[in-house]
């Protein structure tokens, strides 16, 4: 219950910060990615502001033997660059770009203006179903070759 409800509250102090910040406008993303008509760099200074509580985070995590809600850190390891990840961002990139809407902000636009966001977030479901069967993802090109 305790790991739940600092998720919860972490999503909607997540949620808070991008509708506040304006982050969570599509035509604000799309002004930042126009770097040849009317730029916006607003979120480059919000991605920038990000930088120095996650350098923070960092710090206390490396003194911790564990995190206060979970008995180990479950942190992911390095990748290499490999094709399906570079796929994958390229697509994460166009559907960024054209839609201006990312997962985080869509999912707090949904307390905002739940009809604008509604079809991006069925097609997100959609395509996180649909990636469980694409054959060259890098979880299943792993299996495959053990």
């Amino acid at each position: 219950m305790t790991r739940a409800l600092i998720a919860l509250l972490s999503g909607l102090l997540f949620g808070a910060g991008l509708a506040y910040s304006g982050m969570s406008d599509p035509a604000r993303v799309q002004a930042f990615l126009d770097l040849f008509g009317q730029w916006d760099p607003t979120l480059a200074f919000v991605m920038g502001g990000a930088m120095l509580p996650m350098a923070v985070a960092w710090v206390i995590k490396s003194r911790l033997s564990a995190p206060l809600a979970a008995p180990a850190f479950d942190l992911p390891g390095t990748a290499t660059l490999d094709r399906p990840l570079a796929f994958g961002a390229i697509l994460f990139g166009m559907g960024w770009g054209i839609a201006g809407l990312c997962p985080g902000p869509a999912l707090a636009d949904l307390a905002i203006a739940p009809g604008d966001v509604a079809p991006f977030i069925v097609a997100m479901f959609a395509g996180m179903a649909v990636q469980r069967f694409v054959p060259f993802s890098s979880q299943k090109t792993k299996q495959a070759g053990a």
